[in-house]
C-alpha cells in the first residue's frame, strides 16, 4: 500500500475557498498513492473557532437516504475519484440536522462514494473553544479497503489510548490520526504517535497541519510510524507530502512474532456499547 500525507499549511490570509480548490488538486496530484490523508479541519484551522459556525456544512449519510453534499466533501469526493484513492479526507466543521456542530472526519472511496465518517469523541478546549461549541461523537469507526482495516480517530483522540485499544480489538491495522496539533506541544504528538503504534502493535499515520491560525502555530511533523514504534517517515514544520510503501501483512506478522495482546489481563467494557 502507497499512502501520502498531506500535510497542508493552515493560513488565515488565504480564503476557505482558496484552500480548498488547492488542496483538492494536491490530492489530484497523488494518483500513484492508494490512501491519501489530510489533516483535522484544514479547511478552517483547528483553533480558528470564530469560523466554525460560519463554514459548517452536512456531511453525506450511508443510509441510502437523499444527503445534500456540503462545498467540502463535493470537493473532496471528486478529487477522490479523479485520482482513484481512498481518501481519508482529514476533518471539517459537520453541521447535524438538529444543528449541533461536530468535528468529523470523512472517507471516500476511489470511485468518489462516501464510505464512513467518524465524529470526534474526546474534544479539546478544557471548557472552551471546541470543547464548548462541538457536539461528542459516540461511535468507533472503522473503515475496510483493500488488504487492511482502518480505524479513525482525530487529533486529541490521541492522549485517549483506550480509544485505540477499543479501534485494534475492532480489527483495525492502521491508525488514522488527523491534527492540528500545536507545535508548543510538539514532543507529546511524536511521543504519543509512537507509544499508539507500539501499543496496538499497528501502523500509525498521523497527518498535522503546518502554519499558523488564530495565532497558534502547528506542529507539522507528520508521521507514518510501523508496528513496532520505528518512523518511517516524517515531516517538517512547512507544507509538505509524506509519501510511504507499508506492508499490511506485517501487522499480522508483528502481532504473531510478539503476541503481547494475547496477554492482556485487564478487560475494556463491550465494544458494542458507548465509550
Amino acid at each position: 500500500m502507497r499512502a501520502s500525507l498531506l500535510q497542508i499549511d493552515v493560513n488565515q490570509q488565504e480564503s476557505v475557498e482558496s484552500r480548498r480548490e488547492r488542496v483538492a488538486a494536491l490530492v489530484r496530484a497523488q494518483s500513484d498513492a492508494d490512501l491519501v490523508v489530510l489533516p483535522e479541519l484544514w479547511h478552517v484551522g483547528a483553533f480558528a473557532y470564530e469560523s466554525f459556525t460560519d463554514h459548517a456544512e452536512p456531511v453525506p449519510t450511508t443510509d441510502g437516504a437523499e444527503s445534500a453534499l456540503g462545498p467540502t466533501s463535493e470537493a473532496m469526493a471528486a478529487a477522490a475519484a479523479d485520482a482513484r484513492v481512498w481518501l481519508h479526507a482529514g476533518s471539517i466543521v459537520e453541521k447535524a440536522p438538529d444543528g449541533t456542530l461536530y468535528n468529523t472526519s470523512l472517507v471516500f472511496g476511489p470511485d468518489g462514494a462516501f464510505h464512513r465518517s467518524y465524529r470526534k469523541i474526546h474534544r479539546f478546549g478544557f471548557d472552551k473553544g471546541e470543547a464548548v461549541m462541538m457536539g461528542a461523537g459516540d461511535e468507533i469507526v472503522t473503515v475496510g479497503v483493500p488488504d487492511t482495516v482502518i480505524g479513525l480517530a482525530t487529533c486529541y483522540d490521541l492522549r485517549f489510548p483506550e480509544l485505540f485499544r477499543r479501534l485494534t480489538m475492532a480489527g483495525a491495522e492502521l491508525l488514522v490520526i488527523p491534527a492540528g496539533w500545536p507545535a508548543r506541544r510538539r514532543e507529546h504528538w511524536t511521543l504519543l504517535s509512537r507509544a499508539r503504534a507500539v501499543e496496538n502493535q499497528a501502523y500509525v499515520l498521523a497527518c498535522c497541519s503546518a502554519g499558523t491560525h488564530s495565532g497558534v502555530e502547528q506542529a507539522g511533523h507528520s508521521l507514518v510510524v510501523d508496528p513496532w514504534g520505528e518512523v518511517l517517515a516524517e515531516g517538517g514544520t512547512g507544507e509538505e507530502v509524506l509519501t510511504v510503501q507499508l506492508d499490511p501483512k506485517r501487522v499480522a506478522r508483528t502481532r504473531e512474532d510478539f503476541p503481547a495482546q494475547r496477554d492482556r489481563m485487564l478487560g475494556l467494557p463491550d465494544p458494542d456499547r458507548r465509550p
